[in-house]
């Protein structure tokens, strides 16, 4: 119980730390991306039993995250930051 209670105080924390996270479908993120001209976004590949793409970009003040089994097809204007891994709490 005690190690429940710190997991989500620390998830908790991290929340804060980072702001607001918004959850899409991979179909969604590609549309905030579609409203910038230049989009940056950072993707990683990861996963322990299942390998997935994660991708997160920010839009207005807001940070933007997606996951996907399969690599999604950026837009060609697209700044690309290829990170080891992406951790979003939670």
């Amino acid at each position: 119980m005690v190690a429940a209670s710190a997991q989500a105080a620390a998830i908790a924390q991290a929340i804060k730390a980072s702001g607001v996270i918004v959850r899409l479908e991979p179909n969604e993120f590609l549309k905030i991306l579609s409203r910038q001209d230049e989009p940056l976004v950072v993707q990683a590949q990861g996963g322990l039993f299942r390998s997935s793409w994660r991708y997160l970009t920010s839009y207005k003040g807001l940070a933007f995250f997606t996951k996907s089994a399969e690599q999604i097809l950026l837009p060609g204007r697209t700044q690309i930051v290829a990170a080891k891994s992406i951790w979003i709490p939670g």
